[in-house]
């Protein structure tokens, strides 16, 4: 079993308040990510979206436990009538007028073994939210 998490990293034209902006904007985050009700990045605050895939509904169940303003956040990430947690930090570094984005996934070992729930299925979809809808929303 692969306990190991999932780190992915992207380059975005886009100055760090910007993509910041992006991750922790409820407006800005239902442009390109999920449609959240609401989201703030403040620590204890607890959020859910429902997100279907092939067909079936999974409503996801987060609270917000880190953040350092313009730098990080995470979120744990688990759901509703589903076994298992797991978190999601989101890094920023600025490089030049460019800056990189680390999201880092852990806990993805302890969700049960469906297909919806397997590594690869997560990489499919955060590949798909950071380097197809996050940097078109940013960079057009």
């Amino acid at each position: 079993m692969q306990t190991k998490p999932l780190v992915i990293e992207r380059t975005y034209n886009a100055p760090i308040n910007k993509v910041w902006d992006a991750i922790t904007n409820a407006d800005k985050m239902r442009q390109w990510y999920f449609d959240l009700e609401d989201f703030k990045p403040q620590v204890g605050f607890t959020f859910e979206f429902s997100a279907a895939c092939d067909g079936v509904s999974y409503l996801h169940l987060c609270e917000v436990t880190e953040v350092e303003s313009g730098k990080k956040i995470s979120y744990s990430w688990k759901y509703k009538d589903h076994p298992g947690d797991s978190y999601v930090t989101w890094e920023l570094f600025p490089e030049g007028d460019s800056t990189k984005l680390v999201l880092t996934h852990k806990g993805l070992e302890t969700f049960p073994a469906l297909k919806d729930f397997t590594r690869d299925s997560f990489t499919g979809g955060w590949n798909h939210f950071l380097g197809t809808a996050l940097k078109e929303f940013l960079e057009n």
